[in-house]
């Protein structure tokens, strides 16, 4: 809210959405829904002008500056701040494999999931079994043991217990504690205090003085371990492996290292590793980190000694613990709840902002002018291991004997703030067209605009630009051999490509056959995702799914296609569903009948249509609805075929004896395919895309008929289809 001129931040995240630890005993309570307990770090990171990297940091060069993530180039840092939070500590034998760990609390979700799957499906009382008797593990105990309560039989109450290597909510006072016992008593939890836990088995821990405690379920909540690749950076550590910091929040042996939260540790003021100490240390590191930038000295702080913790049990109540002092009432749960809830919105519910963050203002240059400077563009085509093309134009291969050659080019603005994967989803976008056609990939020419910026930080976008359309070229066959870069106000890049197709071959959309089954191999709805995402109305999950299918390239679909017979294809893009297939069926000479319901969409692209967020281009793509019968511009699952795709997936038609195997291979290789209608003969003198809902499904040797079989002109047969001798089908 307050940018720094000439800064860029950039924020690296394992999870696109973040969540808020004092929220989750309430969440494993079933007190709050998922999104209320995360923060959504896409839309906080276009609020804030940030640039988001969705990825892992699993190590650092010091030395140049960068830190390392995997499947990538590292990315290079002027100043960095590590707060990436704690790992579990499972050094217990079994522990990993039999446990579900608390940290890191991103993943806990889904395996929490799991327990209560599991303790549904008994017909006796779950059992289940908490290590750790902190504050969390705690609870957590009463959490859990609320949410199997109120999901179980009366009879069949969970049986909850908790093991505890000390004494019950050490590090508290003993007031806090007696509160504590008291509630676990009256909700029927077994606290066992001073159990040393030494090995894990399948359904059972075992302690040091050989007691054996069974289990159907198992949590694992004690204190977590920092990072194991935190050694191997040369930083210092503390004897527990965390980053040691000064009173700055400052890296004792690198002045360009900030760390804050559970990762670090202060050495002078050493406090528990708590949401409350991480969330105290944000305003502090901020004002640090701008400082450093500024060119100033960084200020030192010194935290609480003691700070209030509001434990929650989950019964509308809540315990408040202040060294000695504790307290408990309903009144606490209320005010925790509020503080929470406060909290996530200040993240959650962002202001309108205006302007952008302030850069340097100077003239630039335009025309040639423009262009990147030559010893950048050197260096990055090294780093990424291209040739240093001298001269101006790339000479193209020969294509084979009874081949010919055939072209596409492509050019957009990046969707995604993340330079590399932004060039793998052009590259996938602009190798379409080539697989749609069934032609070979050769060889591609970059265009590549950048925003003006300082030499370094130019080079290092172009040089992650060029590694992700490399990494996607690659997987074609397809070498980058040279382009053209230049100054621009957003990250754009344009390829075209060049591919080598069997002589005889046509454009590919005219051949779908009466018959055919149409078969899509990509869900639909970037175009709204990224619009919606534009507004600050598309959760960051859904952006990751979108980004995901995005860079998947169709190279491999198309074999599966081409294999199966499919004789007309396309790829689906700017025009939408509706526009491609519109094209098709003009070529061919034919008509189309569409499941609406099973054509597939990404994860919240219905829910976005439905807010009436649509991109710049779907009211143009509005004109193919004149030619769907029975179209609804009320059905988000209408409008869904109407939205403009970036990197879409391709649509074929399919002999109908090879859709269910084709669709089943195609998952197989982690394309998310779908059958979603069939060919039909021409019944007027334009194309018509007749709109339906459901499809034949096969029972054994018979095959149900359906309005859309029927109206594609087939009948059953012994379980097969046959089309009718009629030239024209029913009318809708």
């Amino acid at each position: 809210m307050k940018p720094e001129p000439g800064v860029r931040v950039t924020l690296v995240a394992r999870d696109v959405e973040t969540p808020y630890s004092g929220m989750l005993p309430g969440r494993i309570a079933g007190l709050y829904t998922h999104d209320e307990m995360h923060l959504d770090l896409d839309r906080l990171c276009r609020f804030a002008g940030a640039r988001l990297i969705h990825g892992e940091a699993v190590g650092m060069d010091r030395k140049r500056r960068e830190v390392l993530l995997p499947g990538r180039l590292p990315l290079h840092y002027d100043v960095l701040s590590l707060d990436i939070g704690s790992t579990p500590r499972v050094s217990v034998p079994g522990a990993a494999e039999h446990a579900v760990c608390l940290k890191p609390i991103a993943r806990l979700e889904k395996r929490w999931d799991g327990v209560l799957n599991h303790a549904a499906r008994l017909d006796r009382p779950f059992r289940l079994l908490i290590v750790g008797g902190g504050a969390a593990g705690a609870e957590v105990a009463l959490a859990a043991e609320r949410r199997l309560r109120t999901m179980r039989p009366p009879n069949h109450a969970p049986e909850v217990r908790l093991l505890t290597r000390g004494p019950l909510l050490a590090g508290h006072g003993r007031r806090a504690a007696g509160y504590l016992r008291r509630a676990l008593s009256r909700r029927g939890i077994a606290a066992h205090e001073h159990v040393d836990v030494v090995q894990v088995d399948a359904g059972a821990v075992v302690s040091g003085d050989g007691r054996r405690f069974s289990c159907d379920g198992l949590l694992w909540a004690t204190q977590a371990g920092a990072a194991d690749w935190l050694p191997q950076t040369g930083l210092a550590l503390t004897d527990e492996g965390f980053i040691a910091v000064d009173d700055c929040l400052r890296a004792l042996n690198d002045d360009l290292v900030f760390a804050a939260g559970d990762v670090a540790t202060m050495i002078d003021h050493p406090r528990p590793k708590a949401g409350v100490v991480a969330v105290r240390q944000g305003p502090p590191l901020e004002r640090n980190l701008r400082r450093v930038l500024q060119g100033l000295e960084p200020k030192p702080f010194r935290p609480q000694r003691r700070m209030l913790a509001l434990i929650g049990t989950s019964d509308g109540r809540a315990i408040a613990s202040r060294g000695r002092w504790a307290l408990e009432g309903r009144w606490l749960w209320r005010l925790k709840d509020a503080i929470d809830r406060r909290w996530m919105k200040q993240y959650q519910h962002l202001p309108a902002m205006t302007g952008t963050p302030a850069e340097p203002t100077a003239m630039r240059c335009a025309g040639c002018g423009g262009k990147l400077g030559a010893d950048v563009l050197r260096r990055a085509l090294r780093t990424v291991g291209l040739p240093d093309i001298p001269a101006d134009a790339a000479p193209l291969p020969s294509p084979a004997p009874g081949e010919r050659l055939v072209q596409s080019v492509d050019q957009f603005r990046a969707p995604v703030s993340d330079p590399w994967v932004a060039g793998r989803i052009t590259a996938a976008h602009a190798l379409g067209d080539l697989h749609a056609v069934g032609a070979r990939a050769l060889t591609a020419l970059a265009v590549v605009g950048l925003p003006a910026g300082a030499d370094p930080v130019v080079e290092a976008d172009l040089t992650q630009v060029l590694a992700g359309l490399r990494d996607v070229l690659g997987e074609s066959g397809c070498a980058l051999s040279g382009g053209h870069t230049f100054e621009t106000d957003s990250l754009t890049i344009g390829l075209t490509v060049t591919g080598a197709m069997p002589a005889g071959s046509t454009s590919g959309k005219d051949g779908l056959r009466v018959g055919d089954r149409l078969v899509l191999t990509k869900p639909l709805g970037t175009g709204t995702l990224f619009a919606a995402a534009m507004h600050g109305a598309a959760k960051a999950r859904w952006l990751a799914a979108a980004t995901d299918v995005m860079q998947r390239q169709s190279g491999a679909a198309a074999t599966v296609l081409r294999e199966a017979g499919a004789a007309g294809c396309t790829d689906v893009t700017g025009f939408g569903l509706l526009g491609h297939l519109t094209e098709m069926l003009e070529a061919s000479g034919v008509d189309a009948i569409i499941d609406r319901a099973a054509v597939p969409a990404l994860p919240g692209a219905l829910e976005c249509l439905a807010a009436g967020r649509v991109s710049t281009l779907h009211p143009a793509n509005a004109r193919f609805a004149v030619r769907a019968a029975g179209f609804d511009p009320a059905d988000p699952r209408h409008m869904l075929l109407l939205d403009p795709q970036t990197a879409g997936g391709l649509l074929a038609g399919v002999p109908a004896d090879e859709a269910a195997a084709v669709v089943a291979r195609l998952r197989e290789l982690g394309h998310d395919a779908a059958e979603v209608g069939v060919v039909a003969p021409r019944a007027g003198a334009a194309p018509r895309v007749t709109l339906r809902e459901g499809m034949a499904e096969a029972d054994g040797n018979r095959t149900h008929r359906s309005p859309l079989r029927r109206a594609a002109g087939f009948e059953d047969q012994g379980g097969h289809q046959t089309p009718f001798t009629s030239p024209t089908a029913p009318a809708p």
